[in-house]
């Protein structure tokens, strides 16, 4: 195996004293180290620094390819680190990697918490809300944080949602000597770090405690959604993503968004979406909806009409379409479908279940009728009151 001329090295607070006898030789060899300012401080690196460009890039590091490189980084460098966005442009052979304790396993450690147990995330420059999903009452959570200030704003937003209750370990420069950790409740958090700010790096470890908690299975209620009424129902919901059947990594084309519902729990179950809608102010509900529970990452909403709107846009694993569908439509359709593809189409209106009937007739697939009626008040009793019949057809390309 050939000498790599990469080397990721885990660098941790207590800096160059933490390091072993070979990460130590690779880094005194090395011809460029490059790091955040922070790490190359606590290295003591000279002017062979080169800390990260703004906005981040690993770009400088390849371009240093066949020279003698050392990139430095919090613990492992592959846990929410910069190993992985390397890894991805280099071959198995070119670099070799000294980690230490991640800072999650720190922070477990400092509070004898099970690591396997708890749920870590790396918010630098991701949305708080992704943790919606992630809460209940008595889950660990740790999570690594951008400065002093995004504490302050977890605090509020955990209070906002109704988990103000929620006791934050809020931990400064864990496993060095300026190591410092204060307990707040997140509804107090705002004011005590206003006199006393929290300093980078910064990790807040807490315990969910309040309420409520986001059911974890599909068909949430519709409350959760912002929505004008257009929206498919939380039971036929819980029927359609059944039927769409979800896949980590998966993308779905949610044609006649509405709400966005349909494409925020295929989200929340591990896949992308793209939510394509006509109308401004339902695209507005639907970027609502999906910043609502911090999945602008892995949600694309499109502001058009189908077919038209699906020029250009990568291939789908599965199609929804709730509204909207006709025989044009499926054709264009059609023509976009990888093999495989899964397609679910609901209907309420008697034209659209008359061309469902009629596909499921000549190419197959599973029909189904869903009638629901819920209770409701009918003067001083109660009596059933019938939703639209719904008619779902499901194929596979």
């Amino acid at each position: 195996m050939t000498d790599p001329w990469l080397t990721l090295i885990g660098l941790n607070e207590d800096g160059l004293s933490g390091l072993g006898a070979a990460a130590q030789l690779a880094l005194d060899q090395a011809e460029l180290v490059f790091g955040g300012p922070r790490h190359l401080q606590l290295a003591a690196i000279d002017a062979r620094g080169r800390p990260w460009p703004q906005p981040f890039d690993v770009a400088p590091v390849l371009a240093a390819r066949g020279r003698r490189v050392v990139v430095l980084a919090s613990g492992d460098p592959f846990w929410h680190g910069v190993g992985g966005s390397l890894a991805a442009h280099l071959q198995p052979d070119e670099w070799r990697c000294h980690a230490q304790p991640s800072t999650f396993s720190l922070v477990a450690a400092r509070l004898g918490w099970r690591l396997e147990a708890c749920d870590c995330l790396g918010l630098h420059a991701s949305p708080i809300a992704q943790l919606l999903p992630r809460l209940a009452p008595g889950r660990q959570l740790i999570t690594l944080l951008r400065d002093g200030d995004a504490v302050r704003q977890l605090g509020d937003w955990l209070h906002e949602e109704g988990w103000g209750q929620s006791p934050l370990w809020v931990m400064e420069a864990v496993g060095g000597p300026r190591e410092r950790c204060r307990m707040l409740r997140a509804d107090e958090a705002a004011a005590a770090l206003k006199t006393d700010p929290a300093q980078a790096p910064v990790t807040v470890a807490f315990i969910a405690q309040g309420g409520p908690a986001l059911p974890a299975v599909p068909g949430r209620p519709d409350g959760w959604y912002a929505h004008d009424g257009q929206i498919t129902k939380a039971p036929a919901r819980a029927l359609t993503l059944a039927t769409l059947a979800p896949r980590p990594g998966e993308r779905l084309w949610d044609i006649g968004g509405g709400s966005g519902s349909v494409a925020v729990e295929w989200c929340l179950a591990g896949g992308l979406a793209i939510s394509i809608e006509q109308h401004a102010a339902r695209v507005d509900n639907i970027r609502r909806n999906a910043e609502r529970f911090g999945l602008q990452a892995r949600m694309q909403v499109v502001h058009g009409l189908a077919p038209e709107a699906l020029q250009d846009l990568p291939a789908p694993q599965a199609i929804f379409v709730g509204g909207g569908f006709d025989t044009a439509l499926f054709a264009a359709l059609r023509t976009h479908m990888p093999t495989g593809c899964r397609l679910v189409v609901n209907a309420v209106t008697l034209e659209t279940q008359a061309l469902l009937v009629q596909l499921h007739g000549e190419l197959g697939g599973e029909l189904l009728q869903l009638e629901l009626s819920s209770a409701a008040a009918l003067g001083r009793m109660r009596s059933w009151k019938a939703a639209r019949t719904l008619v779902q057809w499901s194929w596979q390309a």
